[in-house]
């Protein structure tokens, strides 16, 4: 097996801008003026951080949800009775529909959670 320098160049890079650096800056930010490391998610327990990473999803996943139907509409309209074409249509569509699915169901679900902990 041959030793391939530019790889491990690679790795180490990845991991200098993905895991020291980011912690090299969290913990020279002063939370109130003292040297300590700061939480960066402003999540205090598993709940929260659940709630925020849901949210931060809907956030992104929508807009895109919105332009991917609008792609699987202008593949309909391209397609123009092509078979091939219309079946490519409806596979886009249809991936759209579950993605759009788990997106929504995700966050139903956890507001379902959240509410009968919260009654608990």
């Amino acid at each position: 097996m041959k030793f391939n320098f530019n790889s491990l160049f690679s790795f180490v890079l990845v991991v200098l801008m993905f895991v020291v650096f980011p912690l090299v800056g969290i913990a020279q930010d002063n939370c109130d003026g003292t040297k300590e490391i700061c939480n960066p998610i402003q999540s205090n327990n598993i709940t929260e951080l659940i709630k925020n990473v849901l949210e931060q999803a809907l956030r992104l996943g929508m807009p895109l949800l919105v332009v991917a139907i609008i792609y699987s509409g202008f593949l309909f309209v391209a397609a123009q009775g092509n078979a091939t074409k219309l079946e490519t249509a409806r596979k886009s569509f249809m991936y759209t529909m579950i993605g759009a699915a788990i997106l929504l169901g995700s966050w139903a679900l956890a507001q379902l959670l959240a509410e009968t902990i919260r009654a608990l």
